[in-house]
């Protein structure tokens, strides 16, 4: 049984021009459970760059906040476009398990179509492979799919149940998400 208020650092990206080499922002909102918020972080990533990953396990192990954290997650697995995350590096270079939380399930097929236009098509194809096989979790009258490492599909389920207390996305991604389109349009925007 997981405490209540454990500490979950939840990522999502602003709105961006797509195709650009702009950076966008990455807001991290740590919160206890899905009660209340407790921290936040921000980075920046380029537009379908190659940085997502190094630039959030730098951000995380640099934070006071670190030794509070229990668990990382994230909107998807791809922050500004296809700047794909490496869920296993920073699992491995943070000593946090990671969380990739999807409202539908992916077309993994559409997916690989279009990292095909890359020159490190496969580097950043391993990295959606390496997040594991997508699994389905029923919370609040409805569904999200998510990828792990680091947890056991228990623990997994037990963390997404415990901080979805308004919708059934997790409250750190939902007001991550929140609060990184007021970032760059003025006010929240969209779905988490």
């Amino acid at each position: 049984m997981l405490k209540n208020e454990i500490r979950i650092l939840g990522f999502d990206d602003a709105a961006f021009l797509p195709r650009s080499k702009d950076l966008v922002p990455v807001i991290g909102l740590i919160y206890r459970g899905g009660k209340f918020p407790d921290g936040a972080l921000r980075t920046d990533v380029k537009v379908d760059g190659k940085d997502a990953s190094e630039k959030i396990i730098k951000l995380i192990n640099s934070s006071r906040h670190k030794q509070q954290l229990r668990v990382i997650m994230f909107d998807g697995i791809t922050l500004a476009g296809f700047n794909v995350v490496d869920i296993k590096k920073i699992y491995e270079k943070t000593g946090l398990p990671v969380i990739v939380i999807n409202r539908k399930l992916p077309n993994l097929e559409r997916v690989r179509k279009a990292l095909m236009r890359f020159d490190d098509f496969e580097q950043r194809w391993r990295y959606i492979q390496n997040a594991g096989k997508l699994k389905v979790c029923e919370v609040r009258g409805g569904k999200v799919y998510y990828q792990a490492i680091g947890l056991s599909d228990e623990e997994t389920e037990e963390i997404i149940n415990l901080s979805s207390t308004r919708s059934y996305i997790p409250e750190p991604l939902r007001v991550a998400h929140l609060i990184a389109t007021a970032v760059v349009r003025g006010e929240s925007y969209g779905h988490a």
